[in-house]
């Protein structure tokens, strides 16, 4: 591990950097790496060591602009020069170690194969099927990303800070992907790719050359490949796991396996039998979501059958969550999903309960959405006649109450098995086969920065810490899921 980088008690208070404060193995890394760059200066290297610090991107996003294709309300904090040079410059060590990678037993049973889900993973990818990524398609897809990520060895990743994302989605989405470098040491490919963080897609199909290869398209241009939390089928973004699943600290959601070990031990507190007969939802309808706001005119449990209720985010965090645990809200029959300004991360909790899921028609498609299967795993809702739709299947339920508590326990079975380990096969599978597609060698560019686990941890808050050292991943003692071919993506 690098040295720490070190203050006297006054430099500390002031939040100053001066270089001969700092251990002499310190100063030289220091020197070393910054010396030659020009950054310092002689006349004064202790100002030009804070006002590098002050340039510098960090995945924290603290003095990044936020996305122009979806600007959002941004509180820019100011991270003291000492951090950043601490965590950004000295926190990785300059040879990250070599994990033993799981190896193939001749005694064990062969590898499980993946759920059929993962075949949508060849859909995504087929329109550079033919005509593969180059490096100057990946640079035009970052004039629509937020970062670019590059992963070397299959142990090493960098990253190309452009614009800041929604609180610590940039963050964690990275911890992610180090934790995948953790579960599968030296397995994953060299990668090149780019990766937005705002919630919609943004590859319009019609602006592209489709990916059947189609003589009337061929004055299109090739659509860029550009990864995202979700996607549309009129979209050619690439959907990958979001940021939820290590954790979302801002509104105290821990990783997934430990929440949804605790949602289901709060769904069996009360039988089915004994649950509210109503359809419960509970969210925030103001998000630019039609269907979020036409659902507040169904909150009638006498006349529609469904209770509507308002969560208030900022009023929360105040009170500490206090009414807003995940695992206090399955005792009713039926949960509501309706998306938000697009996707919405809450599917998987609202499924988690056991509840029958009334899945009101989507718009939008994460990674594993697309194994869910209509009245085995959930009960479709028009968006049409929304409330008549939602009662009818409330009605349907309380006259057929052990098929409608089947369709909830297939719900609720679906995500036990899209366990972490699933979770990290999908990622690994779909960066396997994206880089086949490369016909170029990744190269992280001047401008990007390495990063480690503890170059993360270093620039968390206490929560953010607490919450992500409970996902740390361990490496697997077995080899991934065995990809399936390409074919029918809609079971499970």
């Amino acid at each position: 591990m690098a040295p720490q980088l070190r203050l006297s008690s006054s430099a500390a208070r002031r939040g100053r950097l001066h270089i001969s404060a700092l251990p002499f193995s310190s100063r030289l890394i220091f020197l070393i790496r910054f010396g030659s760059t020009g950054v310092l200066t002689s006349t004064n290297p202790a100002q030009a060591a804070e006002d590098m610090a002050s340039n510098t991107k960090t995945v924290a996003g603290h003095n990044l602009d936020p996305t122009p294709w979806h600007p959002f309300p941004q509180i820019k904090e100011r991270l003291r020069p000492l951090t950043v040079l601490r965590c950004v410059v000295l926190s990785c060590p300059s040879s990250p170690p070599i994990l033993p990678a799981p190896r193939p037993n001749p005694n064990s049973p062969p590898p499980r194969s993946c759920p059929n889900f993962f075949r949508a993973i060849h859909r995504d990818l087929d329109p550079w099927r033919s005509t593969r990524i180059s490096a100057a398609l990946v640079a035009e897809a970052g004039k629509r990303a937020a970062m670019r990520v590059v992963i070397l060895e299959g142990r090493r990743l960098f990253v190309d800070l452009y614009y800041a994302c929604v609180q610590s989605r940039a963050l964690v989405t990275i911890w992610g992907l180090l934790q995948l470098l953790r579960r599968y040491p030296g397995m994953v490919p060299d990668v090149d790719l780019m990766f937005d963080c705002m919630d919609r897609p943004t590859l319009h199909r019609f602006e592209f050359r489709p990916s059947n290869g189609s003589p009337n398209a061929s004055s299109l241009p090739i659509p860029p490949p550009l990864f995202r939390y979700c996607t549309t089928e009129d979209h050619f973004d690439i959907p990958f796991p979001d940021w939820s699943f290590w954790s979302w600290p801002e509104i105290n959601i821990r990783s997934w396996n430990e929440e949804f070990q605790s949602i289901k031990r709060g769904s069996q507190n009360v039988k089915w039998n004994k649950k509210d007969k109503t359809a419960y939802w509970k969210g925030n309808p103001f998000v630019d979501s039609p269907i979020r706001e036409a659902l507040l005119s169904c909150n009638d449990s006498n006349k529609w059958g469904a209770q509507i209720m308002l969560q208030d985010w900022v009023e929360e965090s105040k009170s500490g969550f206090q009414k807003s645990s995940l695992s206090s809200q399955c005792n009713y029959r039926y949960k509501i999903y309706a998306e938000g300004f697009a996707w919405s991360v809450s599917l998987k909790y609202i499924l988690a309960c056991g509840s029958i899921v009334l899945f009101i028609d989507p718009q939008y498609e994460d990674f594993f959405t697309r194994g869910l299967v209509p009245k085995e795993n959930f009960w479709p809702v028009s968006p049409t006649e929304l409330c008549q739709s939602i009662k009818l299947a409330v009605d349907w339920g309380n006259s057929n109450p052990s098929e409608a508590e089947a369709i909830g326990k297939k719900g609720q079975s679906f995500m036990e098995e899209l366990e972490m380990d699933r979770v990290y096969d999908y990622m690994y599978h779909l960066l396997v086969e994206y880089s086949k597609l490369q016909d170029f060698k990744p190269v992280p560019p001047p401008s990007a920065q390495e990063v480690c686990a503890d170059s993360i941890l270093c620039l968390t808050d206490e929560k953010q810490r607490q919450f992500l050292e409970t996902s740390y991943a361990s490496p697997s003692t077995s080899m991934p899921c065995t990809l399936p071919p390409p074919g029918n993506n809609h079971q499970t």
